[in-house]
């Protein structure tokens, strides 16, 4: 178990190594000088497309602890038999490619993005410039070699040494500018489209739903490799556009059939090229794609290492893994042959070109109709009009790959946009569950009688029916009642009954059914943001009205002990702590939002003090902790140096900070002793907390006043009887018995 021993030490990138084959984008026109190799004319724009570098990063954490009313996973797409995929047609892959890159050129920062874009133009038109500058003057220099004129030829040689001085200059500055629009582009699309995936809880319905693979790895990997590649793209197009204009003239000018040779030459090696790398996309995408599902098998053993070793599973996750990556090799083994029969004819292509040209001007020069100095000049402007001409030859392979980024990258966008899988995202086929904020100073219960002095109202469910996303199967129906403040209600019931669900439709997490889900919140809080439709919907709203979940597996930030302890009410006040407004670098689209909802619309209680932190970890019994991992703003990987009953108390300590009005509780206890949670229920009661909890265990009985048994409503026996029912805490035995599963 020596993989158990490294696992449980070595840093999260240990098995991670960052492979980054570069596929070059580049046109080389193998001209006789040195400085056409550094110009324009040897446009080498290397772009990293990382493949498969980031796994996907399924939430291996609440897949372990997922309760046993889960609903079943769909297939995964990517581990499916059938490997072969239809790639987008040339209409789509062009839709999807302007959807993608627009939206920054007519964003905040679209002046900035404009005038940078403008300055590379203007800078990539100079080094044309000076390309066709450098055309003449190696005509002049090879002229002057060929007579034997030592006077023209130092003159000449200085004029290179001038050109050499202006232009490389211009060549670095240019490469400058790109590279740092591309950056300044790919940042404010990187901060796009995560908006985009936490909106609405997009990146939960993807996941849960299995609707794409890999999202992440589109997010981090492949906008890199689409703005790098699109900006290099477009100026090479731009480049070549003046090429063909500049260089056209003194082609024609020395002999028109090579021109004509040159048109039919081109325009024959683009239609073979197309017709032996046509599935160049296909398998590009394909091998992204299980390249990620192999890495990913790997992230699994890192995450559960300590599971696997218990089981003593290594056999097993091995062959596993041998049969992931065997899938992506064979996948590679096809490419590698597509490619290869691609480059058998564009290596002919590339080498045939160089002496192609001298051979058609070479009688006019054994006749003296022309110098030696012309066929060098028509031999390179030959070779700068084939380059714009063969673009699809020389390029094919890094145009397949950055096809196969389109289409990944727009697939996403159209799912945040909810255009494509949007019976996924959104149950069209069925009416949803309406979840409305009230202002709790209406204290009257829905029949108009009024709730006894002293009690306020939190929650009221409305004939509720849920079902299952996928399935659509019902879990119970026509489910109503009403939670006042010190009302804690214990949700009960045999596994598979839905229990858990009944939280995710609480949360919002879950919307397929019919019903409506009231919550009351403080009248003297959040008054703008009821009329802000979107902001009412989000997650941070239900914790400012004062409604809070603990699922069971508990998430750990990626932070200190401090962060831990403030998510998520306070933590983005110190993530972005650091921000210095006045730094030059720093751009805008990267900094906290100062206009969002979340700080416009409502009031957050002050971030507790250091002594309050301790206190807290005190009062749930971990105090301990501060001295095991040197205090507040120690890093540690604490999902690993914690465990479940530690990380259980961690959050009741989250809890206890927020102070909420209402707590969800997932069999939050359910790793702890029977002493902890009874402390742990006796604390948040003290604080004045009412908590609905879901749970197993009887002793959670008599933290509770009242029961709501869930019954499973596929029973054969009587179908017609309800699927619930809420009773008081007297009769909790009996109805804990009679929905138990019988021995």
């Amino acid at each position: 178990m020596h993989y158990y021993s490294i696992l449980t030490m070595a840093s999260p990138q240990f098995l991670l190594p960052s492979t980054k084959p570069h596929f070059q984008f580049q046109f080389q026109s193998h001209l006789s000088f040195p400085s056409h190799n550094s110009s324009i004319h040897t446009l080498s724009l290397s772009f990293t497309m990382l493949r498969r570098r980031t796994a996907r990063r399924r939430n291996l954490s609440s897949a372990a602890a997922a309760s046993d009313d889960e609903e079943p996973p769909p297939p995964i797409a990517s581990l499916s038999t059938n490997d072969k995929r239809v790639g987008p047609d040339i209409s789509t892959l062009l839709r999807r490619f302007w959807k993608v890159a627009a939206p920054y050129w007519s964003s905040e920062d679209k002046v900035q993005a404009r005038l940078r874009l403008a300055v590379v133009f203007a800078l990539t038109l100079a080094t044309t410039g000076i390309s066709v500058g450098f055309n003449f003057l190696g005509r002049d220099f090879y002229n002057a070699l060929s007579n034997k004129d030592q006077d023209q030829f130092m003159k000449q040689l200085l004029y290179y040494l001038g050109a050499f001085a202006v232009g490389i200059p211009i060549f670095v500055l240019r490469d400058y500018a790109r590279e740092t629009l591309s950056l300044r582009w790919r940042s404010w699309m990187t901060t796009y489209y995560m908006k985009r995936y936490f909106k609405n809880q997009t990146f939960y319905k993807i996941q849960s739903q299995s609707i794409i693979d890999n999202p992440d790895q589109r997010i981090v990997d492949d906008l890199s490799a689409f703005t790098g590649t699109a900006l290099a793209f477009s100026l090479t197009l731009f480049n070549a556009a003046v090429d063909l204009i500049s260089f056209s003239n003194i082609l024609f000018g020395i002999y028109p059939p090579l021109f004509i040779v040159l048109i039919v030459y081109s325009l024959g090696g683009t239609a073979l090229s197309v017709y032996l790398g046509k599935g160049l996309v296909s398998l590009n995408f394909m091998q992204e794609k299980k390249e990620a599902d192999f890495r990913y098998g790997l992230v699994r053993v890192r995450e559960n290492a300590e599971s696997i070793a218990f089981y003593g599973g290594e056999e097993n996750e091995l062959q596993l893994l041998i049969d992931r990556f065997k899938r992506a090799f064979e996948n590679l083994s096809e490419l590698l042959i597509s490619s290869r029969n691609l480059d058998f004819f564009t290596s002919g292509y590339r080498y045939l070109i160089q002496i192609l040209p001298a051979a058609v001007v070479a009688p006019m020069y054994f006749t003296g109709k022309i110098e030696f100095g012309v066929i060098n000049q028509s031999v390179s402007a030959f070779n700068h009009i084939l380059t714009d001409f063969s673009l699809i030859v020389y390029q094919f392979q890094a145009i397949s790959a950055f096809s196969a980024v389109i289409d990944r990258l727009g697939e996403f966008d159209d799912i945040l946009d909810g255009n494509e899988s949007s019976r996924l995202l959104k149950n069209n086929d069925t009416e949803e569950i309406k979840i409305v904020f009230e202002k709790s100073n209406d204290l009257s219960s829905s029949n108009g009688s009024l709730i006894q002095t002293g009690q306020e109202k939190l929650l009221e469910i409305q004939s509720l029916t849920l079902q299952a996303p996928r399935s659509q199967s019902i879990l119970f129906t026509d489910l109503s009642l009403e939670i006042t403040n010190n009302d804690h209600l214990l949700v009960m019931g045999p596994s598979g009954c839905g229990k858990t669900s009944f939280l995710r439709a609480l949360a919002g997490l879950w919307n397929t059914g019919t019903g409506k889900i009231l919550y009351y919140i403080n009248s003297s809080e959040n008054n703008n943001a009821l009329n802000d439709e979107e902001f009412m919907r989000s997650s941070k709203y239900r914790r400012l009205g004062g409604i809070f979940f603990l699922p069971q597996k508990p998430y750990m930030v990626l932070g200190t002990l401090r962060q831990q302890l403030l998510y998520p009410t306070w933590n983005d006040e110190f993530l972005f702590s650091e921000d210095d407004p006045n730094d030059s670098n720093s751009l805008p689209f990267l900094s906290k939002d100062s206009n969002s909802n979340s700080d416009s619309n409502s009031t957050k209680p002050n971030p507790p003090k250091n002594e309050d932190l301790i206190k807290v970890l005190e009062t749930v019994r971990l105090g301990d902790i501060l001295s095991r991992f040197n205090g507040l703003d120690s890093i540690q990987e604490w999902s690993s140096v914690l465990s479940l009953g530690e990380q259980q108390r961690l959050a009741f300590a989250r809890l206890l900070l927020a102070k909420p009005r209402l707590v969800l509780l997932d069999e939050s206890t359910s790793a702890l002793d029977d002493a902890n949670e009874a402390h742990l229920y006796n604390e948040i009661g003290k604080a004045g907390i009412t908590y609905i909890s879901i749970g197993h265990r009887r002793t959670l009985i008599q933290y509770h006043k009242r029961v709501l048994n869930i019954i499973k409503s596929d029973s054969v026996a009587n179908p017609v009887a309800p699927s619930w029912r809420v009773e008081p805490i007297n009769q909790a035995s009996d109805s804990v018995q009679e929905t138990s599963p019988s021995p």
